[in-house]
């Protein structure tokens, strides 16, 4: 990882994470309230050289959910809970993060890491993207901020997310990291914590 950004990611996520972990614990008492342990969900993602690590989220779905290989939110997915609904809207399922970052295996600002079934589905030219530490969010993310609705509009909802959306965000986050500068990184969290998207519309 560039020292440069990795100075930045700590400068903000020392006492980021310092000031979060009161109300970290409060939604993770309440996620645990609402539908049993654990409060934190930990998912296999592809991160910087294809390398995987366990990515961090307070759970927004059912504890007892299956899985299996719907690795994508469509529309009111059946599965979120009540308090999830409320963490997904507001963002604040991604507040675990904090601690991928601490760790060194995302950045605030980067390409959103994959899971592993999405990876392989990668091009060649693609894979360019896993040479760039992922992160909590970047101009990809802000773009595709109602991603789920997108999905439930299509027919094969799978289908539309690998051939569409997923190279768009590709393109998107390898043409931002070619040009990206600290300054471009604090407009982008800025833009992520406002609620706005890239052109300035409230997300």
């Amino acid at each position: 990882m560039n020292l440069g950004k990795r100075m930045f990611d700590l400068f903000w996520t020392v006492p980021g994470f310092v000031v979060l972990l009161l109300p970290g614990l409060v939604i993770g008492a309440v996620v645990a309230i609402d539908d049993g342990w654990p409060p934190l969900y930990a998912q296999e993602r592809v991160g910087l050289h294809g390398r995987s690590f366990r990515l961090l989220k307070f759970r927004t779905m059912r504890s007892q959910s299956d899985w299996g290989d719907r690795h994508l939110t469509i529309g009111n997915d059946s599965r979120i809970t009540r308090v999830g609904r409320v963490l997904r809207r507001t963002k604040l399922d991604e507040l675990p993060q904090l601690l991928n970052v601490l760790r060194g295996e995302m950045s605030l600002v980067g390409p959103r890491p994959e899971v592993p079934e999405f990876v392989e589905k990668y091009s060649v030219e693609q894979r360019r993207v896993l040479e760039l530490v992922p992160g909590i969010t970047d101009p990809a993310s802000l773009k595709y901020v109602d991603e789920s609705s997108i999905l439930a509009m299509q027919e094969d909802p799978h289908a539309y997310y690998v051939q569409t959306i997923m190279p768009d965000k590709i393109r998107i986050s390898i043409d931002y990291a070619a040009r990206a500068t600290m300054i471009s990184d604090f407009r982008v969290i800025m833009a992520t914590v406002f609620g706005r998207d890239k052109t300035g519309r409230g997300a």
